[in-house]
């Protein structure tokens, strides 16, 4: 096993080269670029973000034989689209910060944020067309349709206080699963990474995304404010019935659902009801049993890595259990 130390070492020096790529990109972009939307971007591209996605790109490439610094390039894609839908979702949610600093589109302005988010998922897309082929680009152009897809269902679950489990994974699998699936899946066919090898990482993926989701959910109710960057309950007042919430509805008594249905029903109960909703849902155990589902979508993501048992594996496999493991413990 990769100790603590030499993981997170790792993690930041591989997160440091992903930054000085995408840096090289916008200086690249300058001299043909608006001003403005580089000033935009700068801001909404390095502010903290801890470069999961193009992680899982870098080391599931290598994972698979692929060592070369283009994958960096490759890697970086995948965080233009996530800082896209990022701009896009603050103004979605009415968030003004992100991150403990004020949002893109509070800094800037709607028309900019939403401008610069479309600038980003162009290049994004631009970029996986050149390192990954028409392949690459197909799962990529899937994941983002996908991730749309799912934010249409989670505006339409908004108003269904009765949804199930499994609408809720469905819902998470297209926001979020899907592109962190497809980080390690492009990943894996730049690597060169056999079927077995490419759909073991798609399904790492997969597990990976749907236990990062629960624990976002479980930090809109249980975070701290300064380490997540946003107020606690933003998700319940915006009328997102996530997991923690789900399984609350199904275990509660009949008087507590009844006055969980009644605060869900108007943004203005849910803007005064955050603490007694949070209450309801730590009574009936709902954080505890939703942090199990989280820790066993982990145990299933480590567990598909076994198809890499060759020694050349194991420092990168190791890198990529301890990025699963990396996800019950993130606090923002």
């Amino acid at each position: 096993m990769v100790q603590v130390e030499t993981f997170i070492a790792a993690v930041r020096s591989e997160a440091a080269k992903i930054d000085e790529y995408m840096r090289a990109d916008l200086a690249r972009l300058e001299p043909a670029t608006d001003k403005l939307l580089l000033e935009v971007l700068d801001y909404g591209l390095f502010n903290g973000g801890k470069r999961i996605r193009p992680l899982l790109v870098v080391f599931s490439s290598r994972l698979c034989g692929n060592g070369d610094d283009d994958v960096y390039r490759l890697g970086s894609a995948f965080e233009y689209l996530h800082a896209a839908t990022l701009f896009h979702d603050d103004i979605i949610d009415n968030s003004e910060t992100r991150r403990g600093k004020k949002s893109v589109h509070t800094q800037f302005g709607t028309v900019a944020a939403i401008l610069a988010g479309d600038f980003l998922h162009a290049l994004a897309m631009s970029t996986v067309g050149r390192f990954a082929g028409s392949k690459g680009l197909e799962i990529f152009c899937n994941a983002t349709t996908g991730m749309v897809d799912g934010e249409f269902m989670q505006l339409r679950n908004a108003t269904k206080h009765n949804l199930s489990e499994p609408e809720y994974y469905d819902a998470i699998m297209m926001k979020t699963g899907l592109l962190i699936a497809a980080a390690c899946e492009i990943g894996a066919i730049y690597g060169g990474g056999t079927s077995e090898q490419v759909k073991a990482l798609r399904d790492y993926g997969v597990n990976l995304g749907c236990a990062f989701q629960i624990i976002d959910d479980l930090l809109d109710y249980l975070g701290d404010p300064n380490k997540t960057g946003k107020a606690v309950g933003n998700d319940l007042i915006e009328g997102k019935v996530t997991l923690p919430l789900i399984l609350a509805l199904n275990g509660a008594a009949e008087k507590d659902r009844e006055r969980l249905l009644t605060i869900l029903a108007t943004r203005e109960e849910r803007a005064v009801g955050v603490q007694e909703v949070s209450a309801i849902i730590e009574g009936v155990g709902g954080f505890t049993a939703a942090r199990k589902k989280a820790v066993a979508a982990v145990a299933n993501a480590i567990t598909v890595l076994q198809v890499f048992s060759e020694p050349a594996n194991h420092y990168e496999r190791n890198v990529l259990e301890g990025l699963a493991r990396y996800v019950l413990t993130r606090d923002k």
